[in-house]
């Protein structure tokens, strides 16, 4: 076969993530939720930002198909090729890949955890650097900066282990294609399958490695702690990125005429009355919807849902504010907050208040605690206070990436 340019990445996904496992989720880490993407998503997003990468290729359990198309399913990267499936070792999960690379023959390979997504192009362009220096293997690495310690089976210290010329590895690693599949088959030929990275396997082939610079941040995450930390800095993250704060107002009415129920904040409550308008008129989801319109400075509910349109005609009003929700979402934003404060004299609002906030909060996939609902009387003043209709006024907090 002749070698070409080209360079390869193995993303090794195969593993159960035993550490993580809690009675209640023993899903493989790699799939779990990380600031509303798979680990795994964005691991491979990681790696496709580097313009250096020709293909990647998962390496993924046997049974996880389904769970890795769903985590590669928004990636249309043509870089991206078909997982292949793994072995029951690490080791044995990257042979997998290493053979199924063959037909492609890459120059270079990286082998990158899946449960490492803050990589960067840096650490990437680094390594891939030192081989093409002449080094026979790249491996990121930060300096270990804490104080070490051994200590015995009763955890009883017994001795400061000097810290100097020690380094904490990460990656990806990478090798010249050929000489670690060659090391791979070597170790299948030896019937070894110890090996916990693959810059050991060079190790043990008598080759050198060259340590290149890796980053703080490229943390592989093992336990529930790590996740949670992980969380927090996509959060840290996700708010760097939305500095544009804006706050948009609506405000709605809507007689009431005939009836028996009320649809209001999404909920359906009896009444002796029910509200009139083109749609089910649930005045308390159009001003949030105007409001975060108003957020947006993209017009209002009536120039996106003429009520000359037939189609709306009887319409449940939880479409319009799904609508709203996802063209903040189109223009790289999230909803921050959501108030909302309805007036009337009936029905009574207390009762039916949590309900409203449950289900406000679902339409909008926001969390109960980020939609108020408030309710107040015109003391008898005013059409309210006659008991002709309600009125809604309604506040959205809204966050945007600043725009050129």
């Amino acid at each position: 076969m002749q070698s070409t340019e080209k360079i390869a990445c193995i993303i090794v996904a195969a593993g159960r993530g035993s550490r993580m496992s809690t009675q209640n989720d023993s899903s493989p880490k790699q799939y779990r939720d990380l600031g509303g993407k798979t680990v795994l998503q964005r691991t491979l997003e990681a790696i496709l930002s580097s313009p250096q990468v020709d293909l990647v290729l998962p390496v993924i359990h046997a049974e996880d198909g389904d769970a890795y198309q769903n985590a590669a399913s928004m990636i249309t990267d043509p870089r991206l090729i078909a997982p292949v499936t793994g072995g029951a070792t690490r080791q044995a999960s990257v042979a997998c890949g290493l053979k199924a690379l063959e037909e492609q023959a890459p120059r270079y390979v990286l082998i990158h955890d899946a449960a490492r997504p803050f990589i960067t192009p840096a650490v990437i362009e680094d390594a891939i650097s030192a081989l093409q220096n002449g080094a026979e293997a790249a491996l990121p690495a930060v300096p270990v900066a804490d104080t070490l310690k051994r200590a015995d089976a009763k955890q009883h210290v017994q001795e400061t282990v000097d810290r100097t010329h020690l380094w904490a590895a990460q990656t990806p690693q990478a090798f010249p294609y050929s000489l670690i599949w060659e090391a791979h088959q070597e170790a299948i030929r030896q019937e070894i399958d110890s090996f916990t990275d693959d810059t050991a396997l060079i190790e043990w082939q008598g080759k050198s490695v060259t340590i290149t610079a890796g980053d703080p941040q490229n943390i592989k995450l093992t336990t529930l702690k790590d996740m949670t930390n992980a969380q927090e800095q996509i959060a840290m993250k996700n708010l760097a990125d939305l500095g544009d704060i804006r706050v948009g107002t609506g405000y709605d009415v809507h007689a009431f005429e005939d009836g028996d129920t009320v649809i209001l904040g999404g909920i359906s409550i009896p009444h002796t009355q029910k509200l009139k308008g083109h749609s089910d008129a649930d005045v308390g989801l159009h001003a949030i919807t105007d409001a975060i319109f108003g957020a947006l400075a993209d017009g209002d509910i009536g120039s996106h849902f003429p009520p000359s349109d037939m189609q709306w005609k009887g319409a449940a009003s939880d479409q319009f504010l799904k609508y709203a929700v996802d063209r903040v979402h189109k223009r790289g934003g999230m909803i921050a907050h959501l108030d909302l404060t309805l007036i009337c004299e009936a029905p009574k609002i207390g009762p039916h208040r949590e309900e409203m906030r449950k289900q406000i909060a679902q339409i909008c996939d926001l969390p109960i605690g980020r939609v108020a609902v408030k309710a107040t009387t015109s003391e008898k003043l005013g059409f309210t206070g006659r008991k002709e209709g309600i009125a809604a006024q309604a506040c959205a907090t809204i966050r945007l990436p600043f725009e050129d």
